[in-house]
């Protein structure tokens, strides 16, 4: 029985050692952090539950092939699922814009706002339709397919592929200037910061929302992983929580085993680094192995840029039942980003629908604040002062409650900060470059990637996870788990289990 050690206990980590136990391989997950899950995670405080990551999920849908993926690593099996009404509901000078799920619904409250502009209106909700009929392709990655199955796929996106490569050649800015109504235009800009942002990240959240293929599962994002670490156990898993691997023994175009900082070894006939690839390539690899397609990323930051968030976490002694579950609204003269420009809006999501997040009769509130260059480089100097960076944090959060009580007034008294994470949280319980919470952004210069994970030089060496295609996230690092082991049974010469 072949042995791999995955690198990195994520979701990409879990699924790749769920997939490789159901293929007969004997696998051992190594993690930096005592809990696995990766960003998919949250966390208590103060009696109340943080959750750190999912605000939707692409592949809740019954009978999908992503769905199908979900529930056979046990993570939506069996669980009951969330259907918000509205993606996100945007505030613009007393007008309030909803992206609701029912697609017609939104169309005849976009229609009552502008009634002049109905042909954008209707264009732009024709085409969110026509990606209802879109799903990710889970099957097989397009180096595993033979020339027939490659065939079928082209023509499995023959509705959607001219949608997408509409929406690809705007800008989130151009698409918001199609429309006259200013509030129209900041809900559509709202999704993206101003810059080369593709469009394309406006009409897939939408397309997927409201063709009912994203939704939200109940217990949030730490529940979900914890389903997936049963199941992986289940199947004869291995997990070494609290071990961080620091270094990768190799002879030749083989890797023979890892060592960790607890001072443990293992030994492995394949390792899986499941793990942000930029401390693969700079930490564990020591800079030796170089890929032309991360590198081309790594140091064009304008055309692939990254991004993180600023993650505020406020409690709530009441109940939102009349407020948007996301609501994005304009705030005043809040100075939020070190690099002294003002925020003027806050985003908020609240999770009323999960009563176990909060004390009874109170809830738990989240904000995303948005950060891109600039401000990471600015986290990465002051995480250095301890001290100055604990202050920080305590100001934003102090910041975001006095902007809610100018915005919510019958709040004033009522809130208090749980927990402020920032871009360099990420990097230290994930070891994400930069911060950055997700992989490259798209920008219409930036080209799109699909990365095999393998590392010229190493035959026993497979990258997974989120950063190796577009457009990041948890399914793909779901996908991208599973391929891998797809590849490891063609290496093996062996038939691959899948679901």
């Amino acid at each position: 029985m072949k042995r791999i050690v995955i690198i990195g206990g994520g979701i990409a980590g879990l699924s790749a050692g769920i997939f490789a136990q159901k293929n007969g391989f004997n696998t051992v997950i190594l993690e930096k952090h005592h809990t696995l899950g990766g960003e998919c995670t949250g966390w208590d405080r103060q009696g109340y539950h943080i959750d750190g990551c999912i605000h939707w999920l692409v592949g809740t849908k019954e009978a999908t092939g992503s769905r199908e993926l979900w529930d056979t690593v046990g993570a939506l099996k069996d669980v009951e699922i969330h259907h918000p009404d509205s993606f996100m509901a945007v505030e613009h000078e007393g007008v309030t814009v909803h992206f609701y799920r029912d697609l017609g619904r939104l169309k005849s409250s976009w229609m009552e706002i502008s009634p002049e502009d109905r042909d954008a209106i209707e264009e732009f909700c024709k085409d969110i339709k026509r990606l209802h009929k879109f799903s990710l392709p889970v099957e097989k990655p397009m180096d595993l397919m033979n020339v027939i199955e490659k065939i079928k796929y082209v023509l499995s996106m023959k509705e959607v592929g001219p949608i997408m490569q509409k929406y690809d050649k705007i800008s989130v800015k151009e698409l918001s200037e199609k429309f006259q109504h200013p509030a129209l235009k900041e809900a559509v800009a709202s999704f993206m910061p101003e810059g080369d942002y593709s469009a394309s990240s406006v009409i897939f959240p939408l397309g997927t929302f409201t063709g009912d293929q994203s939704s939200i599962p109940r217990g949030g994002s730490k529940a979900l992983a914890m389903r997936m670490v049963e199941k992986y156990r289940s199947l004869g898993g291995t997990v070494e929580a609290s071990s961080e691997v620091m270094e990768i023994k190799i002879e030749g175009n083989n890797v023979q085993g890892v060592y960790c900082t607890n001072g443990k070894s293992y030994e492995a006939d394949y390792v899986i680094a499941a793990c942000d690839p930029k401390a693969v390539f700079d930490v564990l690899l020591k800079g030796k192995y170089h890929d032309p397609e991360f590198q081309k990323r790594y140091n064009d930051p304008k055309n692939y840029p990254l991004a993180s968030n600023i993650y505020v976490a406020i409690g709530y002694q009441g109940t939102m039942d009349d407020i948007p579950q996301t609501l994005r609204f304009p705030v005043s003269s809040l100075e939020i980003n070190q690099n002294g420009k003002p925020v003027e809006h806050l985003q908020m999501t609240h999770y009323g629908y999960e009563p176990d997040f909060a004390p009874k009769g109170h809830t738990a509130i989240t904000f995303a604040v948005n950060q891109f260059q600039p401000e990471l480089s600015q986290w990465e100097a002051l995480v250095k002062d301890r001290e100055a960076y604990k202050k920080e944090k305590e100001r934003i959060g102090k910041e975001v409650i006095r902007a809610m009580e100018i915005r919510f007034p019958f709040m004033t008294g009522k809130l208090h900060v749980l927990d402020v994470a920032t871009p360099q949280t990420y990097n230290r319980y994930c070891n994400a470059y930069r911060g950055a919470f997700m992989g490259f952004w798209p920008t219409l210069s930036g080209k799109s990637m699909a990365h095999t994970g393998k590392i010229k030089g190493l035959d026993n060496f497979l990258l997974s996870g989120q950063w190796l295609q577009p457009p990041g996230g948890l399914p793909v690092a779901l996908i991208t788990g599973k391929d891998t082991i797809m590849r490891l049974c063609k290496m093996e010469k062996q038939s691959f289990i899948g679901v």
